[in-house]
């Protein structure tokens, strides 16, 4: 709750004296603390172990946290329930000077079925998740598979949203966009172990798709017509020298290009729009390889992601004659 003016001592005192009723009507027992100049601080427990902190800052925001162990939906009812009674109970103390209310929905810690996942700039996001179609350790990093009943399964890999079955954009933008012709072209496709550049890109006839570790190719002097490059992100950390990251990204840049046939394209994701700081570090890098190179990149909406995603292509800058 946000009033519209700076309460007094009086005006703080007269919340905590207005609500008070509410939280004892539960059989919550009270403990206050009270700051001169900085309002109260109000914790109230119940014998089930559920419990609310009602804090009151002078400067008019008023905010109660709820905690329940409960049964999932008979928690939630409760917590409605307790929430009105108090929206109510400010309205009637401010007549109408409230600014703003803002009720957050509930999170549901410690279920089985864990449904919140951060987005790379950090925004936490609930999913529907319903089901954990499969949860292991492998020797380099914890594998799940979740069932959204929105985007289907999503391959998460060490808490990180790689990619589910409704982003069939990911896979388009980080192969072009519609825009090339892979018919009898060499392709080298980078990571990629969820199948779904390759299961899109054999559909267009090329001549030759390889998913392998390249640097063999590197050595070998074999040449592509495209690389595909699904192994990482732009890495979040705009500290090179900090993040090993960053140092396995240039050496697969550099090698891409010496892979790359002069009239060949590069492609890769980026990271979320909103980084953009990692996202001008990186194009700074590009700068910097072995040979001059130009590139153009493409915002895209990941559904599964809910944020924009970049993606870009990058090309041998053609030396003029």
């Amino acid at each position: 709750y946000i009033a519209d003016r700076h309460l007094a001592q009086a005006d703080c005192n007269a919340i905590l004296k207005a609500l008070q009723p509410i939280f004892q009507e539960q059989g919550m027992t009270e403990t206050v603390h009270n700051w001169e100049d900085h309002g109260y601080l109000v914790t109230y427990i119940k014998k089930n172990g559920s419990f609310a902190n009602l804090r009151i800052h002078p400067h008019g925001l008023v905010l109660v946290d709820l905690q329940s162990y409960n049964d999932h939906m008979k928690g939630r009812e409760e917590t409605d329930q307790l929430l009105n009674k108090l929206e109510e109970r400010m309205k009637e103390l401010f007549h109408g000077s409230i600014k703003r209310v803002k009720r957050l929905p509930t999170i549901l810690r410690g279920g089985i079925i864990d449904r919140y996942w951060p987005t790379a700039d950090g925004r936490l996001v609930e999913y529907d998740i319903d089901e954990v179609v499969y949860d292991e350790d492998s020797p380099y990093q914890n594998i799940k598979i979740l069932h959204s009943k929105q985007f289907g399964n999503i391959l998460i890999l060490s808490g990180d949203v790689n990619l589910a079955e409704s982003d069939l954009a990911y896979t388009r933008a980080i192969m072009g966009s519609g825009k090339e012709d892979y018919t009898g072209k060499e392709v080298l496709i980078l990571g990629g172990g969820d199948g779904g550049i390759l299961y899109e890109i054999v559909k267009l006839k090329p001549k030759m798709v390889t998913m392998v570790i390249f640097i063999l190719y590197a050595k070998e002097g074999r040449m592509f017509d495209y690389v595909i490059n699904d192994l990482t992100a732009v890495p979040i950390s705009t500290s090179p020298e900090e993040d090993s990251t960053w140092e396995f990204l240039r050496l697969i840049l550099d090698l891409s290009m010496k892979v790359l046939k002069q009239d060949g394209k590069y492609f890769t994701q980026g990271n979320c729009i909103n980084l953009t700081d990692a996202l001008t570090l990186y194009e700074e890098q590009l700068s910097r390889l072995y040979c001059p190179v130009e590139f153009s990149k493409e915002i895209v909406c990941v559904p599964s992601y809910m944020e924009l995603w970049v993606f870009y292509t990058i090309w041998k800058k053609q030396m003029e004659v």
